[in-house]
């Protein structure tokens, strides 16, 4: 089974964790360039009134291309604070929300310096809350695709279809799906919220 290489990402999608549960090992490259707009900063939950996204603000120069483990957060303004307010409305009638909203809110006001320490955390809570014992490759240079390998750092984007190799998550219940009806490709945030202790279940 081709092993993927990811980019490192901020709470990241249901689809990026159903990577991580189906296969034993992946590689996230914090060597690669750090890309705008993308799930390296980004990620989507479903509130009252519909889909929101949530980016985390960092320091960086237009026109000079910096490397994922140099890009740096800044706390210029109150986006952690704003993205906590913004995920306790969006899923303050969820079942589950009780059971990671702490964790969560902790995790997001610890202000890290770099925006990889803030991704590879919330990857390492959220693995933590699946169960999921996959190995995680950190890669400091930039990684070479090679035979037996899933380059997916590009081509798993927010903006694009699902690329080959990775498939959707099966629907399941969301809060406001009678209000705005399903809505794929979420944050894993919305999963765990709404499904709680099935949601590693779902992932398969």
């Amino acid at each position: 089974m081709n092993v993927p290489i990811l980019s490192a990402f901020y709470f990241g999608s249901v689809e990026h964790y159903r990577l991580l549960a189906k296969h034993p090992q992946v590689i996230i490259d914090v060597g690669e360039h750090y890309v705008r707009q993308s799930y390296r900063t980004r990620t989507s939950i479903v509130g009252p009134n519909g889909v929101q996204h949530l980016s985390v603000q960092v320091e960086h120069e237009h026109g000079h291309k910096l490397p994922m483990r140099e890009v740096r957060i800044s706390y210029a303004e109150t986006w952690a604070q704003q993205h906590v307010h913004a995920i306790r409305s969006a899923y303050g009638k969820a079942p589950w929300t009780l059971h990671f909203m702490d964790g969560i809110e902790e995790l997001l006001l610890q202000r890290h310096a770099r925006l990889v320490d803030l991704d590879l955390a919330t990857m390492r809570l959220v693995m933590r809350w699946l169960g999921l014992a996959t190995e995680v490759l950190i890669r400091e240079t930039y990684v070479q695709p090679e035979a037996g390998t899933l380059d997916l750092r590009n081509a798993l984007h927010p903006k694009r279809p699902l690329p080959d190799g990775v498939t959707a998550a099966r629907p399941y219940p969301q809060v406001f799906a009678d209000r705005h009806g399903y809505q794929a490709r979420m944050s894993i945030i919305d999963l765990l919220c709404n499904c709680g202790p099935q949601a590693a279940a779902i992932l398969k």
